[in-house]
């Protein structure tokens, strides 16, 4: 007996192609991808507590010690930090980094852009590279080594004022002779005049003109002096320039003897009627001549500047120039860091639209402030930001450059702060706010830091 089935027949084929329409599987039977959040808590844990231990225990420790006088005793609310902005001598450190952070960013990206974009069109940009990247391997400390030899006053043994006195002697062959003078009596022919010598009388053509001097130190001779003599006679004015000293004594004064040296490199004038009619360089055996002298009578004189000290470059490590130099050594060091950055910027820079450019007839400076720049904005931001950051970090070349007798001038916050707290200070509560200021300072651009490499992942 058959069953009769009412409605519409349903196949088991048809049945078993339809889905599982049963109860969905609950998160415990999913299958887990990756550890369980106790590994990560186990691998994470030992590099938190070292964080806690050397970047947020000291962060909080320093914030309440801040409270807190010298002695740690007393408490003083926010009176270590209106110190800061009232004592004359943080004051002058605010001014230094502030200089820091407004010069040393903008001279290290810039020619780190500079460099980038010379480095593309040279052959040897290899070598280029390693050369100018060459100080990173350096430590600030051996930098600051390097850099308070190279800016030393004596130009024998500092670079800087070497080369700027060879630069000075090439256009000025004046040789210093400091407190040297006329021979003085009754019977020298020569007399001072304020800080000049002049001749007593009137020099005649034809006549050689003697000009003995004396107070000559032996470390002020120059090494190319000969023997004085006279000149030959001749049409024009002309004469000595002379040590009138005889080592071992005798000799006879006012006239030249057979071991006198001239002394070389000395400005000698011609003067009539007040004016300077001529002027001429005494040679090695201290011989001068006038050329093309109208004919007359004249007057002698070694202008003042002969007996200055010779020209010995700039104190570099004096008060005035500290922080620029000590600044020009922070730019020795990251400037290559800044150009490697920026060169991996500018490779990454499309061709096409260099390329572009050039076709519609713009120049390579167009081309370079219009494109390349913008293009590379967001590593030169990056570059600059760094680099603000380290100048309001700095104390490495400060502390070795500067002299103690001119650290005060060249004071840093990061310097102040070790100064104060443990160089002698041993006032931590100060120490402490100065650390805190200084954390504020640098939060801001660590911040726009990692924003800008989160938003370039993204």
């Amino acid at each position: 007996m058959t069953e009769r089935l009412d409605g519409p027949q349903v196949s088991s084929a048809d049945t078993a192609d339809e889905p599982s329409t049963g109860p969905a599987e609950t998160p415990r039977t999913q299958r887990r991808i990756g550890p369980s959040p106790a590994v990560a808590i186990a691998f994470l844990l030992p590099a938190a507590v070292l964080l806690g231990i050397w970047v947020v225990y000291p962060i909080v420790y320093s914030i309440f010690r801040s409270l807190f006088d010298s002695a740690g005793t007393g408490f003083v609310g926010l009176g270590n930090y209106a110190t800061i902005f009232t004592d004359s001598s943080m004051l002058t450190t605010i001014r230094n980094n502030l200089i820091w952070v407004v010069v040393g960013p903008i001279v290290v990206t810039t020619l780190g852009l500079i460099f980038a974009v010379l480095t593309e069109r040279i052959r040897w940009s290899t070598a280029f590279k390693l050369i100018v990247f060459m100080p990173m391997a350096v430590s600030l400390m051996a930098a600051g080594v390097i850099f308070r030899l190279v800016y030393e006053q004596d130009p024998a043994k500092g670079v800087a004022n070497a080369v700027l006195t060879t630069v000075h002697d090439t256009f000025s062959s004046s040789q210093g002779y400091p407190e040297a003078r006329a021979r003085e009596g009754d019977q020298s022919p020569v007399a001072a005049d304020g800080g000049a010598v002049v001749t007593k009388q009137p020099a005649q053509a034809g006549q050689p003109v003697l000009i003995p001097i004396v107070g000559v130190k032996p470390n002020v001779m120059p090494g190319n002096a000969q023997t004085a003599k006279a000149p030959a006679g001749g049409d024009g004015v002309s004469g000595t320039v002379w040590f009138d000293f005889t080592p071992g004594g005798g000799g006879k004064n006012g006239e030249i003897d057979a071991s006198e040296k001239g002394l070389p490199g000395m400005t000698v004038e011609a003067v009539q009627n007040g004016q300077v009619a001529a002027t001429a360089t005494t040679a090695t055996d201290g011989s001068f001549r006038f050329e093309g002298l109208p004919a007359g009578s004249y007057v002698v004189r070694l202008p003042q500047s002969n007996f200055q000290a010779a020209y010995s470059g700039l104190s570099w490590l004096g008060p005035t120039l500290i922080t620029p130099a000590i600044i020009g050594a922070f730019v020795w060091v990251w400037a290559g860091f800044a150009m490697v950055l920026i060169a991996a910027g500018l490779a990454a820079i499309p061709r096409d639209a260099l390329e572009a450019a050039r076709i519609d007839g713009a120049t390579e400076w167009q081309v370079f402030r219009k494109i390349t720049v913008p293009l590379l904005s967001p590593v030169l931001l990056v570059v600059f930001v760094t680099m603000i950051i380290n100048t309001l970090k700095v104390f490495d070349l400060v502390f070795i450059i500067a002299p103690a007798s001119v650290q005060p001038q060249a004071n840093v916050i990061a310097l102040e702060m070790w100064r104060v707290a443990f160089g002698g200070g041993n006032n931590q509560g100060l120490g402490s706010a100065l650390a805190v200021f200084l954390l504020i300072l640098v939060l801001p651009f660590m911040i726009m830091n990692i924003r800008r490499f989160r938003r370039d992942e993204s």
